[in-house]
């Protein structure tokens, strides 16, 4: 899909040189990968501690 954008040419450049990616496309694609992914991990680490297991999971896994 072809977007317009105005993204400060300096932070493209910047990020282009940083991961070593030959085209503005390809630094805008892994920096929302590594965004989106980031964000993921944010989500999981709100749950640390609220969530409890069985011992049983293993056995319970298996009982399908």
């Amino acid at each position: 899909m072809k977007t317009t954008l105005n993204i400060p040419e300096d932070l493209i450049k910047k990020a282009m040189s940083l991961a070593n990616h030959r085209t503005k496309t390809e630094t805008i694609i892994v920096a929302l990968q590594e965004y989106i992914r980031k964000k993921k991990i944010e989500k999981i680490i709100k749950f640390q501690g609220k969530l409890r297991f069985n011992d049983t999971w293993e056995k319970s896994r298996h009982a399908r």
